[in-house]
C-alpha cells in the first residue's frame, strides 16, 4: 500500500506527480473485486461454520473441509459461489472507499522528503478509512451475509434472493430502509479491527521486508507482506466478524431479534458454544482473507504500476 505513495516523474511545480484521487478510489475497488471472483467460496463456508452451531445448536458442520463437502454435495458447483453479486457490490462500495481513503490519506501525511507515516499514524489511517468504508458497504454485507446462509435452511424457510438487487430490493419492501444498515455498528468495528490490522500491518511488513536487504519491491515482497497481513488481521478480528455475521443473518423472533446487539452475541456464543468458538472458522476466514488480501494488494500495485508507467512517465 505505501508504493501508491511513491514519487513518479515530476510535475511542473517539481512536486511527485500521481494519480488522481478517482483513479485511486477505481483502482481499489477493481483489486478487492477481483480478488473477491477467486476468494467467495471461501467467504460462504466462513460464513456458513459461523452460523453452524448457533443457538447451542448440533454444530453442523466439523471441519471447513466438511463444510466444503456438504455444500457441493448439496448445492452443486455453483452453489458454492451463492452470493457473488453481493460480493462484488460489496467490494465495490466498500473496497472501494476504503482504499480510496486510505490511499489519499497516506500520501498527504507522507513527508515531503519522502518519509511514509509511523506505525501507530497508518493504524489510525486504516481505522478511519474501513469505517467510512464499512458504513457505505453495509447494505451490500447484508445480503452477502443472507445470501450465503440461505442453502443451510430448509426450503421453506429460505428468503430466496435472486442476486444482490433482488435482495436490496426485498430487504426494503418487506422489512423497510433502516434493516440495510441492520449490524451497522459490528460492522464498523470489524472494518476498524481489520483495516487497523491489515492495512497497517501490510505497510509495516513490506517496509520491514524492503529494509532486510532480501527483497525487492515487486510481487514476491508484496505477496509475503500480504499473507503477514492477513494473520494478524484474522486473529484480531474473528469475534467481531461473528458477532456481525449473525446479526445480520438473523430473524425476528416473536416480534423481537435474536440479538440485541453484538456484546449479546458475544456473550451468547462463549456461553453456550464456549470461549474458542469466538474463532470459529479460524481456518477458512483465514483461507480466504489471506489469500483476498494478497490478491488485492497485488491486483492493486501492479494497476497502480501500469498507470505510472502510461501515463505518469516522462
Amino acid at each position: 500500500m505505501a508504493a501508491t505513495a511513491s514519487p513518479a516523474a515530476g510535475g511542473m511545480d517539481g512536486k511527485p506527480r500521481t494519480s488522481p484521487k478517482s483513479v485511486k478510489f477505481l483502482f481499489g475497488g477493481l483489486a478487492g473485486m477481483g480478488a473477491t471472483v477467486f476468494v467467495q467460496p471461501l467467504d460462504l463456508v466462513k460464513n456458513r461454520m459461523q452460523l453452524s452451531g448457533e443457538g447451542a445448536k448440533t454444530r453442523e458442520y466439523k471441519t471447513s473441509f466438511h463444510a466444503l463437502t456438504s455444500i457441493l454435495r448439496a448445492e452443486g458447483l455453483r452453489g458454492i459461489y451463492t452470493g457473488l453479486s453481493a460480493g462484488l457490490l460489496r467490494q465495490a462500495t466498500y473496497t472501494t472507499t476504503r482504499l480510496g481513503i486510505y490511499t489519499v490519506l497516506f500520501e498527504r501525511l507522507t513527508g515531503a522528503d519522502g518519509t511514509p507515516p509511523g506505525f501507530l499514524l497508518k493504524a489510525v489511517i486504516g481505522m478511519t478509512a474501513g469505517a467510512t468504508g464499512a458504513f457505505v458497504g453495509t447494505p451490500a454485507e447484508v445480503a452477502l451475509i443472507r445470501m450465503t446462509a440461505d442453502g443451510r435452511l430448509p426450503a421453506d424457510q429460505r428468503r430466496g434472493y435472486k442476486n444482490v438487487f433482488n435482495a436490496l430490493i426485498r430487504i426494503v419492501r418487506e422489512e423497510g430502509v433502516p434493516t440495510l444498515w441492520r449490524g451497522c455498528i459490528p460492522t464498523m468495528a470489524r472494518a476498524v479491527v481489520v483495516n487497523a490490522a491489515q492495512l497497517a500491518s501490510y505497510s509495516q511488513s513490506k517496509q520491514f521486508l524492503l529494509d532486510s536487504g532480501y527483497f525487492s519491491d515487486n510481487i514476491l515482497c508484496h505477496f509475503c507482506a500480504s499473507m503477514i497481513s492477513g494473520l494478524v488481521t484474522t486473529a484480531a478480528s474473528m469475534p467481531v466478524d461473528i458477532a456481525k455475521t449473525r446479526i445480520q443473518n438473523m430473524r425476528m423472533i416473536d416480534g423481537k431479534p435474536e440479538y440485541k446487539n453484538g456484546l449479546d452475541v458475544l456473550v451468547k456464543v462463549v456461553r453456550y458454544e464456549g470461549f474458542f468458538s469466538l474463532w470459529k472458522g479460524f481456518t477458512p476466514y483465514y483461507a480466504r482473507l489471506g489469500p483476498h488480501t494478497v490478491l488485492t494488494f497485488i491486483f492493486l500495485e501492479q494497476m497502480n504500476k501500469a498507470y505510472k508507467r502510461l501515463f505518469l512517465s516522462g
